[in-house]
């Protein structure tokens, strides 16, 4: 399967084509979200507010996760460079992340998707499964648990103790000739930016008088931020009829407005569609679903009405 079943050369041109213009309001759109929730809090400082900014802030560090993905395939601006110097600033780095990392590691998935390559596979596998574990799944992300293995993984990377991954998949870097210093340099050279992006974050807040609300963006990368993920990885890959069929292992999701904000931030959730043309940029990826579920690609490809269903068919495993 590829694209040219269903797109005519000139259509696959347009699909593709990058428009910067679009490509900034997306990014505003996602910072102009963050700023609008911080305001709120810094108002309206109550345990309802905060915890509201931490669903909400969940959900807009996944979009921030989302566009450094979408600047890794150089698919939002016409320069390859701009891509990823605004992937990596206003979207891998706020999130502990890296735009360059990251996009040969998921090139991989990629070219491997649904197989026994697939760097991704343990994102999606073990479901269905029942209520009781998927209820303790989501228990574990929003009590920080998921959170701090993820940020003890991302030390082990940045430090150079195992290979640059995005799941759980682990592959130890041999240190024998390691030395301290040598571990010291690499976590510096691979946490400076990131943590510059986030004190630069704390740094605007403080200045607006309220540098409290930075940790209420920490706490909610630790808990919903991961749930918002679990939540997206599953609807993308998992209970697909064929996974190793490129045309039945990779889901397409409508969302609503508010699905868009918690889970399918950027037209992510036309995921099917981004398989079978990576480069298409985000803001494109509606259209492109149109032209192919009108020719078709939908009698064998998979889609969803909602968030919900995907949640129904996740905890469908009897007991």
């Amino acid at each position: 399967m590829n694209a040219n079943d269903y797109l005519s050369p000139e259509e696959i041109k347009l699909l593709t084509k990058k428009n910067d213009w679009k490509g900034w309001w997306m990014v505003l759109k996602i910072w102009g979200s963050i700023a609008a929730i911080f305001t709120l809090l810094a108002l309206f400082p109550n345990v309802f507010t905060i915890l509201l900014a931490l669903v909400l802030l969940g959900g807009r560090q996944l979009a921030c996760a989302i566009l450094m993905h979408d600047m890794s395939h150089r698919a939002v601006f016409k320069s390859a460079r701009l891509n990823a110097f605004v992937g990596n600033w206003l979207g891998g780095y706020p999130v502990i992340n890296d735009c360059v990392r990251y996009r040969p590691y998921h090139i991989k998935h990629h070219v491997n998707a649904g197989t026994a390559k697939d760097p991704d596979l343990s994102l999606t596998y073990g479901y269905p499964t029942t209520v009781m574990s998927f209820l303790r799944k989501v228990a574990r992300d929003l009590a920080g648990i998921t959170g701090v293995k993820t940020q003890l993984g991302v030390a082990l990377i940045n430090f150079g103790y195992i290979e640059y991954t995005a799941s759980r998949t682990v592959h130890k870097i041999d240190q024998s000739n390691r030395s301290k210093w040598n571990v010291i340099k690499t976590g510096v050279n691979y946490y400076w930016q990131p943590l510059l992006a986030n004190a630069m974050i704390w740094c605007i807040l403080w200045l607006c008088g309220a540098g409290w609300v930075f940790l209420v963006w920490v706490m909610a990368l630790f808990t919903t931020f991961n749930f918002s993920l679990r939540v997206r990885s599953i609807a993308e890959h998992s209970m697909v009829p064929d996974l190793e069929d490129a045309h039945r292992n990779t889901r397409t999701t409508y969302a609503s407005w508010w699905e868009k904000l918690l889970f399918a931030p950027n037209n992510v959730n036309y995921h099917a569609e981004h398989h079978l043309l990576m480069t298409v940029p985000p803001y494109n990826l509606p259209k492109m679903h149109q032209i192919i579920k009108a020719r078709g690609f939908y009698e064998q490809g998979v889609l969803a009405q909602n968030y919900w269903q995907i949640i129904k068919m996740a905890v469908s495993k009897k007991a």
